[in-house]
């Protein structure tokens, strides 16, 4: 069940947005085993002077474009299983919204299990078999 915040500078079209959430999805979906209607999903738009990123760290040329994705999820998966996610997720918003390998920053904050409650104030995880 991963919790995804994708932060970006302010004025794309909803139907960028709404592709980021779509690629996103889909590559968790292929990559991660998330089950069909596990959308958890923020977008946040910053102003210019409110998003900040070094331009070339790691010799990376990045843009404006730049969109920065951080998926808080249980800690149950292995190093192949981030990278394929981190490689499909860059794919996949290549194709649409046409965003660039180099301004597809993908960030995972692993937590335990017990961590989580989906409502009504229980630690579903916790309290499963």
């Amino acid at each position: 069940m991963p919790l995804v915040h994708i932060a970006l500078r302010a004025g794309k079209p909803e139907a960028y947005r709404q592709a980021l959430f779509d690629g996103v999805y889909r590559a968790l979906r292929e990559t991660f085993n998330v089950p069909e209607d596990d959308q958890f999903m923020t977008i946040t738009e910053h102003e210019a002077a409110n998003f900040r990123y070094g331009a070339t760290y790691m010799n990376i040329a990045r843009s404006d474009d730049l969109v920065f994705i951080q998926i808080t999820a249980n800690n149950t998966r292995g190093l192949d299983q981030k990278k394929a996610l981190f490689r499909r997720i860059t794919a996949l918003l290549g194709e649409s919204p046409g965003l660039r390998g180099e301004d597809v920053f993908v960030n995972i904050v692993e937590v335990a299990k017990e961590n989580w409650s989906f409502g009504h104030g229980l630690a579903q995880y916790a309290e499963s078999p």
